[in-house]
């Protein structure tokens, strides 16, 4: 399949991922990496930092500051924590084991291995907490809620069955086992306020919302109908309206999330007679048939969607607004970011907008000098960079920001 000039499968070679407001992208490639803001994506992919330094294995940006966490392919029990608007390296950690996956937010770094999990307090970097001995999880499968108020942490409780556990990450303790999947996870991810997480199981069919307070299950959608499909990006959109995943497909699905209004009754609108037609077919069903067949009838289906060029390649998918506009952004490991547009009324098939080639980032000239909004963290001395006090590039970094990433207590 052709649809966008491409005829073949190219190599795997960039490492693709989006913080966690969706307003800029990380490349990781052959030896660096590359920042780039989301502002403009419409038009142009405007790059704002980018090191020529080292292969990279894995990359995480807090927010929109200048804090990134990085490990490199040739040391992958090694996680540095730098400052990239300065250049220095703020401390590092090594761990007994390969680092699988990387999360922070605002208040707590979190660093998966096979069969633990490091809690870190972003504020000084130290380790609070260490979840040990959980079940064997090879892809680092974990999701980190963006919320500082609903910090919570959620990585498999089995490896057999698809069980989330999710753990309190600022009170440290365990908060509930939710009974998602019959088979083993492949895809967590949290809400922006934390309080719903979604999930996706290694069949790939059907993805599932639930509550984090209660467990209870809030929506099920139906994927397709293929067995062995591998689900790659599981995202919901910044306004937590909209759910998109991406697989080894070439299809995009978006789900709509649709919330009830606090005075709706039980009883569907006057002119909605086709939704209670629809709830009495449903009701009648649910009688008549086997409940694994009646969930195929209740399962919601996909609002829109989008058509990628190739398929087989690891794609990281969002949804966020981009000057005003809503826009799907599906990030390719083979170096492409592709933009479309969604219909938020009639929903279907969406548009390609635009698509950015990534490849070629060696051969272009650097960025200007970035000036991002500072971190205020007190690391501990065994770990400072040789050079000023930390102490006093704090100063210097709270003077020259704009704006300040709150501290947890303050949130």
């Amino acid at each position: 399949m052709d649809l966008l000039g491409r005829k073949e499968k190219e190599e795997e070679s960039f490492i693709v991922n989006f913080n966690q407001d969706c307003s800029s992208l990380f490349a990781g490639y052959k030896n660096g990496y590359s920042l780039f803001s989301l502002s403009s994506i419409d038009s142009a992919l405007e790059e704002i930092y980018r090191s020529n330094s080292e292969d990279i294995r894995l990359v995480e940006r807090l927010f929109s500051s200048s804090l990134v966490a990085i490990v490199a392919l040739d040391h992958p029990r090694k996680l540095k924590v730098c400052h990239f608007k300065k250049g220095t390296e703020i401390c590092n950690y090594s761990y007994s084991n390969t680092v699988l996956a990387i999360k922070l937010n605002r208040a707590r770094l979190v660093v998966c291995l096979v069969g633990s999990l490091y809690i870190h307090n972003i504020r000084d970097m130290k380790v609070v907490h260490t979840i040990r001995d959980t079940p064997p999880n090879p892809n680092g499968l974990c999701a980190l809620a963006p919320s500082s108020d609903n910090c919570y942490l959620a990585y498999p409780g089995s490896a057999t069955v698809g069980e989330v556990q999710i753990f309190d990450a600022v009170n440290l303790r365990a908060k509930i086992m939710i009974p998602a999947h019959d088979s083993p996870l492949a895809a967590i991810g949290f809400s922006i306020s934390g309080l719903e997480v979604a999930t996706a199981s290694e069949k790939g069919t059907v993805i599932r919302v639930f509550s984090v307070n209660d467990g209870s299950k809030l929506y099920e959608f139906r994927r397709g109908v293929k067995r062995c499909v591998s689900i790659a990006s599981l995202s919901f959109s910044t306004c937590s309206n909209y759910l998109c995943c991406s697989s080894n497909t070439e299809t995009v699905h978006i789900f709509k999330l649709e919330r009830p209004s606090p005075d709706a009754k039980d009883a569907p609108p006057a002119d909605d007679w086709m939704g209670y037609i629809s709830k009495a077919v449903t009701n009648l069903t649910n009688m008549a048939l086997p409940s694994h067949v009646t969930d195929v009838f209740t399962q919601g289906r996909a609002f829109a969607s989008a058509i990628l060029p190739v398929a087989g390649l690891k794609h990281s998918c969002v949804i966020t607004t981009i000057q005003k506009q809503l826009r799907l952004l599906v990030a390719s490991s083979d170096g492409y970011v592709y933009v479309y547009s969604i219909s938020t009324v009639e929903g279907g098939e969406c548009q390609l907008v635009k698509k950015h080639d990534l490849r070629n980032i060696e051969n272009t000239p650097p960025p200007k000098p970035f000036v991002a909004e500072g971190v205020p963290m007190v690391v501990p001395p065994a770990t400072l960079p040789p050079g000023p006090s930390y102490a006093s590039a704090l100063k210097g970094n709270l003077n020259d920001s704009a704006k300040m990433v709150p501290s947890p207590e303050h949130q």
